[in-house]
């Protein structure tokens, strides 16, 4: 049995897989792979650090900050959020990231990109946050307010355009026991994009551009899928008890902790059930 655990991003909805994240650390759960998406690999390589409330810590503290978010830093750098201090200051000075930890804990920690040039998702291990920041980074730039990272000659943008919750490619991998954080509510579908987006961006990417039209109908795919595994007790799926009303750039730091203690609730709840599933004692 070889245990996985899948994190789906969403910008600041995020803090409701950190306050999951969190009842998960202290009741000692364990994984033998984690792969995140956008968010969700941003602030799940904190769980792998054993750091309890860090993005919700810094988020609180930065995310209201013109420097660190909005328009300031779109307007400098080309990026809804700061990369200087996003990806520089805060890991490695104001909130140090704990990359040691991270890389003892011997867990494989999977962040997922897109390809720009292909439309395609990959797959990159991290095997440490400081010298793979990047990769983060590329992971979490939403198209449209982020400028592609580059990485060994590709450019890449937020994994969630091609694989928001990475489910099939974990069970590619061997993971058969897995456990899912998603940050939408039971019932939720994505509406397609409006045509302005799309159609008058990103014109040198064909292949972008087609994954961009298509992504609602990709992600209401999957959770489909997902629903239909989880009946038939091959997924254990964490998600919000209630929607979730938040910016994908929240500043307030009330709406922050809101949504966290959501997360916190949400898994409490269900911790002794996790724990048989993961125990392989719910069927």
């Amino acid at each position: 049995m070889k245990t996985g655990l899948v994190l789906e991003g969403g910008g600041m909805r995020g803090m409701y897989t950190e306050g999951v994240l969190d009842v998960m650390l202290d009741n000692q759960i364990h994984f033998d792979g984690v792969i995140g998406v956008s968010a969700g690999a941003l602030f799940g390589v904190n769980f792998l650090s054993g750091q309890k409330k860090r993005a919700l810590r810094y988020s609180k503290k930065y995310n209201g900050d013109k420097d660190y978010m909005g328009i300031r830093p779109l307007l400098r750098e080309g990026n809804i959020v700061s990369t200087r201090l996003a990806y520089e200051k805060i890991p490695k000075e104001w909130d140090k990231f704990d990359d040691e930890a991270f890389q003892k804990s011997g867990v494989p920690f999977y962040a997922v990109v897109t390809d720009i040039e292909t439309g395609k998702p990959e797959y990159i291990r991290i095997e440490s946050g400081y010298e793979q920041m990047d990769t983060l980074r590329a992971s979490g730039s939403m198209p449209f307010v982020s400028k592609p990272v580059e990485i060994n000659g590709k450019k890449y943008l937020d994994g969630g355009i091609t694989d928001s919750i990475p489910v099939e490619k974990f069970q590619g991998m061997g993971y058969d026991r897995i456990v899912v954080v998603l940050t939408r509510n039971l019932g939720y579908r994505k509406e397609p994009m409006s045509p302005l987006f799309w159609k008058y961006t990103y014109r040198k990417y064909p292949h972008l551009r087609k994954c961009l039209k298509e992504r609602h109908n990709m992600y209401n795919s999957t959770i489909q899928k997902i629903r239909v595994q989880e009946r038939e007790k091959k997924l254990f799926v964490v998600r919000p008890s209630q929607a979730i009303q938040i910016s994908r750039v929240e500043k307030s730091p009330e709406n922050l902790q809101r949504v966290y203690d959501l997360g916190v609730a949400d898994m409490q709840r269900r911790i002794g059930e996790l724990k048989r599933y993961l125990k392989g004692e719910d069927r």
